[in-house]
């Protein structure tokens, strides 16, 4: 057997029992997880573990780290996903994504992975941010999040929501209903950011009070924004003008946050997305900050991942990082 291969055998605190069950998850399935990821076998019994194959040095450090990190979480199957991401990119430890969280009316969102910590960190010091990357990485979720954050701290007077409104391949025909329900179908996964963290309620409370205010990017020209926090979702299908349109209406005491996906921009045929467009213009620009996302950080079934690097190397897409 050569030293790679060599069994490790090692023992993690054995007084906490519920801590130890919460690494494992119902019927081990997190260590059922961890053995289909890294082609290793683990065996247990109670604290002590054995494992078996050629990254078996990696599963024991990822059964460390999300072992200090039970103690203060809920240890899932996405927490695991997060987690061999966070080791196969070679970045920190799990346990600092403690250290990074919001807290909101309805209980708290802890950043997951190197780069939603760093997402969050750009958005709280920057009052432009943009979080480029696929879906799935929580973009959008973090930028509500925060918002919501700003809103009940009152620094900000009013949540802002703008998304092109741009049909994703399809006709979809006349929508029917007033400016709100026409553009609502663009904004849904804001407003369902927003019920979860503040309630059905106390959202259209809000949206009747025009606190919350949604709006499609093309209706954003000739205003200026003060006082508030200001989200543009799916900034990939914004032309270059729009871009330029939307990101002059900053006012004082506001802050914005720019997300979208650069490789499913839904514009016609030759027309530049704005987005891909505003990296180059606004590099090195005092008081911008750009986080960008790829498939590791994607926090939803680890086949979404899989489809996501599989396109990835299809495309030859970049992932388009800033020196």
């Amino acid at each position: 057997m050569t030293g790679s291969d060599a069994p490790r055998e090692f023992a993690l605190a054995s007084a906490d029992n519920a801590r130890l069950a919460n690494l494992c998850g119902p019927l081990d399935e997190n260590l059922r997880l961890l053995e289909a990821r890294l082609d290793v076998q683990i065996h247990r019994r109670g604290s002590s573990f054995r494992l078996l194959g050629v990254r078996a040095e990696h599963a024991e450090q990822t059964l460390r780290d999300l072992f200090e990190l039970a103690a203060v979480e809920a240890i899932t199957p996405e927490r695991v996903h997060l987690a061999l991401g966070e080791h196969e990119s070679g970045r920190a430890a799990v346990a600092e994504s403690v250290t990074a969280g919001i807290r909101l009316p309805r209980g708290g969102v802890r950043a997951r992975g190197h780069h939603q910590r760093q997402y969050l960190a750009n958005i709280h010091s920057h009052d432009l941010t943009f979080g480029i990357g696929p879906a799935g990485t929580g973009k959008t979720y973090l930028a509500v999040a925060c918002a919501v954050e700003s809103l009940q701290a009152e620094t900000i007077r009013r949540l802002v929501l703008v998304r092109p409104a741009v049909e994703a391949g399809e006709r979809l025909g006349f929508l029917p209903g007033d400016l709100n329900q026409k553009v609502d179908p663009y904004l849904r996964p804001m407003y369902d950011a927003l019920y979860e963290m503040l309630g059905f309620e106390r959202v259209s409370r809000f949206i009747e009070r025009n606190v919350i205010e949604v709006a499609p990017l093309a209706f954003m020209r000739g205003r200026s924004l003060n006082d508030a926090f200001i989200i543009l979702d799916e900034a990939q299908n914004a032309t270059i003008e729009q871009m330029k349109m939307f990101l002059t209406r900053i006012g004082f005491g506001s802050k914005a946050v720019v997300t979208g996906d650069v490789t499913q921009t839904d514009l016609p045929a030759g027309r530049q997305s704005g987005l891909s467009h505003v990296t180059d213009v606004l590099r090195g620009i005092e008081g911008v900050a750009f986080t960008f996302f790829d498939a590791r950080d994607v926090v939803r079934h680890p086949l979404v991942q899989r489809i996501v690097q599989a396109y990835e190397s299809r495309t030859g897409a970049p992932r388009g990082d800033l020196p």
